[in-house]
């Protein structure tokens, strides 16, 4: 597949898998089989106002492959959630639940929405009616949403109260439920874990040095940002940047997290916070730090700005943030990227867990979720780093992350008897 900078989210990731398929030597068949999707459902999601207007919005859920289990992604509410980049995390769920080794497949859903427009009652109307509209293909054992971008714990009772009224009390139909609803300890801060434990196997690996002497800058202070943010000081970690929609700010000595946190409670944003610099956003992605974290949008490192990054370890906290282009690039300079399927696959780690502990009636104390986590974690990124070593640098991570995974799919395939 050729590199280009104008291929689309879903052409990004397929650019990847056609990287993992060389490696793994897979048939056309199969090739065939995973560039495309199983399923994808087109929905109108028709939502009254309070003012007695009708909005009429789009809805998607893609299911990507169900090779290793029950199809498994998050539900996103965003104006930017068109089909593509549905197809494109649905295909990511797939490749980051195969590396981790849960038994899930990939999905992904989405409702092109500003859910910032809504009022409180509007936004439940739009969550019931979308649910309402894919709920056919949704099942505990078929396929399991999720939170995702601008949807969280609450959207999520919604959508198990609505499948609840079909088929009865089924609480394994969601997860990143809230606790009272059979949630699990640990889930909210999850993916913010996640990639500050691959972030620690990454330094140490890379004999970086202590964390004391590391400068971090996380681009986005959403779930998942302010949680590694917070868990990256806790661990020793220099925060000198972060930054969200409103803009971004820095501290050459790091910033008080717990104090920002306090103070984004208060103003919704990290801007003006007391003794921080102000910065613009995009000055954050080049910064001159020892590790960046994405954990914002995607693709917002690209041919554009990949020149001016510094960072030598970037962490993908977020989905797809750096294009095919500016990875080629950085990895010929020697830059180490944790990929996304690697780096955030802490929230639907911990998502499985929630699972198992709703299929078997019972609850683990967060000690345990989180010793789980990291166990899980730990195996992959020392698999996705031996098979790199292994390769001898002719791959980079993640190209290693990618034929690892694409081949457990595979795998689970042939043997279903499709491939």
């Amino acid at each position: 597949m050729e590199l280009r900078e104008d291929l689309t989210p879903f052409e990004a990731v397929n650019y990847f898998f056609h990287k993992a398929a060389a490696i793994d030597e897979l048939s056309d068949a199969a090739v065939a089989v995973l560039t495309g999707t199983y399923r994808e459902l087109r929905v109108q999601v028709p939502v009254r106002r309070d003012d007695g207007s009708l909005a009429v919005h789009v809805g998607y859920r893609v299911q990507h492959n169900g090779a290793r289990g029950p199809y498994k992604g998050g539900v996103r509410f965003h104006p930017s959630a068109d089909i593509e980049e549905v197809r494109a995390l649905a295909s990511l769920m797939t490749w980051k639940t195969a590396l981790v080794d849960v038994p899930f497949g990939g999905a992904k859903g989405g409702v092109q929405v500003d859910p910032s427009a809504l009022s409180t009652t509007e936004l439940e109307r739009l969550s019931r009616r979308y649910f309402g509209q894919i709920a056919h293909i949704i099942g505990p054992n078929r396929d399991i949403p999720a939170p995702d971008m601008n949807t969280n714990a609450q959207v999520m009772s919604w959508f198990m109260d609505e499948y609840g009224r079909r088929s009865g009390h089924t609480t394994q139909i969601v997860t990143g439920k809230p606790l009272a609803l059979g949630g699990s300890e640990g889930r909210e801060a999850a993916t913010g874990r996640g990639v500050v434990q691959v972030m620690d196997k990454a330094v140490a690996t890379l004999q970086m040095g202590a964390p004391r002497d590391l400068t971090v800058a996380i681009q986005g202070f959403g779930n998942v940002g302010s949680w590694a943010a917070r868990l990256a000081e806790e661990k020793g970690y220099r925060v000198v940047a972060v930054s969200d929609v409103w803009g971004a700010i820095s501290h050459t000595e790091g910033l008080d997290v717990g104090a920002l946190l306090g103070h984004v409670a208060e103003s919704g944003s990290v801007v003006d916070f007391a003794g921080s610099e102000p910065m613009e956003p995009g000055d954050l992605l080049t910064a001159d730090v020892d590790i960046l974290v994405p954990a914002a949008i995607g693709e917002v490192i690209t041919h554009h700005n990949v020149a001016d990054v510094r960072a030598s370890l970037i962490v993908e906290a977020a989905n797809n943030p750096v294009t095919p282009v500016a990875d080629a690039e950085l990895t010929s300079r020697g830059v180490t990227i944790v990929p996304d399927i690697l780096a955030n696959a802490g929230g639907v780690t911990v998502s499985y867990y929630e699972w198992v502990q709703n299929n078997q009636e019972l609850s683990w104390d967060e000690a345990d979720v989180n010793a789980r986590l990291e166990r899980k974690l730990g195996r992959a990124f020392d698999t996705c780093w031996s098979f790199y070593q292994a390769e001898d640098a002719a791959v980079s991570m993640r190209e290693a992350a990618f034929a690892l995974a694409v081949k457990r799919v595979v795998e689970a395939a042939s043997l279903r008897g499709y491939l």
